[in-house]
């Protein structure tokens, strides 16, 4: 498909572009330029939502530069910094269009795909993934590790529809933003609730480009807390896997008793200790061992219950799922959403 000859006709219709943004004061008028070149050429009414989520460079003022001379973009700068999960959350619960295309700025991401995800969406899918199909100038390392994120979340997690090379740039309808805002979860991966929520999914397939401009602050502290709170939120797996560990555990402990008990009556034990190597120097090595093993896999299920523990502490206390620290244009309250 060629997506120049996409033109939307319909003058009705808004949509809502909703990027997230931390320290991109290099790459957002670049991207600011790209993105409005794609939506002059469709001839679409749009907004464009603008979450900094509180960086510590000139990106707000980049924003509100940019703000000033265009009446469609809206900036807010989040509080602290949430993450771009909640970030994305926050433009989404603003967005006003009858759908929301959500990208990052890095241009990794080019905006001239928003015409295959519009055309997509006008025959009628509610939620378009721009699957990744290829990965420029990225490590084996970043590659490898995020395949095994997303085989993770396809097999343990069981979130089968999820693509195996992933798709965090994506369109979703009036409906589904609605119906995304009934969740109130403060540690959600919004990619695995899109997915998990239903409605009609497809995807088209794009080559995600190499960073150009700054630095990513996705660091390796937000991935692994990622990883804990998408196995949490939609799987009871570990909890699961710590019941079977501790049935197999108690069914091996019980033969090992029945096996001293069988050295003590009938066997020759070693002075001291029923060992079943019969060595009389294993027994300290032995017992030392068992309460290695054994005090480790306690350690870590207590550190899995933990998790789970904490997650409904912090979904108890009903906070506000962020605060905004500034509003950059005329439509917003700068109310936190609750």
């Amino acid at each position: 498909m060629n997506t120049e000859d996409i033109i939307i006709k319909d003058s009705d219709l808004v949509f809502t572009v909703i990027t997230p943004v931390y320290n991109e004061a290099e790459s957002l008028p670049h991207f600011h330029e790209q993105l409005l070149k794609v939506i002059n050429k469709l001839g679409i009414k749009y907004e464009w939502i603008i979450v900094d989520d509180h960086s510590n460079d000139s990106t707000n003022k980049i924003i509100k530069s940019i703000a000033e001379k265009n009446i469609h973009i809206h900036g807010i700068r989040l509080a602290k910094n949430y993450g771009s999960h909640i970030a994305i959350s926050a433009g989404l619960h603003l967005a006003n269009g009858d759908s929301a295309i959500v990208m990052a700025a890095d241009l990794q991401d080019p905006p001239g795909v928003i015409p295959e995800l519009i055309e997509k969406w006008r025959h009628g899918k509610q939620i378009v993934w721009a699957v990744r199909s290829l990965r420029r100038r990225e490590t084996p390392v970043t590659k490898g590790t995020s395949r095994l994120y997303y085989w993770l979340m396809r097999k343990v997690v069981k979130i089968k529809d999820l693509h195996l090379t992933g798709a965090d740039f994506f369109l979703i309808d009036r409906k589904v933003i609605d119906a995304f805002k009934l969740f109130k979860e403060s540690n959600l991966s919004i990619f695995l609730l899109l997915t998990w929520m239903g409605f009609k999914q497809d995807n088209i397939f794009y080559i995600k480009q190499a960073r150009q401009y700054g630095e990513s602050g996705w660091t390796l502290r937000k991935k692994i807390k990622l990883v804990v709170d998408s196995i949490t939120s939609f799987s009871h797996f570990p909890i699961r896997t710590m019941t079977y560990i501790g049935f197999i555990i108690a069914f091996g402990g019980l033969i090992y008793a029945m096996i001293i008990i069988y050295n003590a009556l009938l066997g020759d034990p070693a002075p001291g200790w029923s060992s079943l190597l019969n060595w009389q120097d294993m027994g300290p090595r032995t017992i030392m061992v068992v309460l290695l093993v054994l005090g480790g896999f306690q350690m870590i299920m207590l550190g899995v219950l933990g998790e789970y523990i904490w997650r409904n502490l912090d979904e108890s206390r009903r906070r506000p799922l962020y605060l905004i620290e500034e509003n950059i244009g005329s439509d917003y309250s700068g109310k936190s959403e609750k």
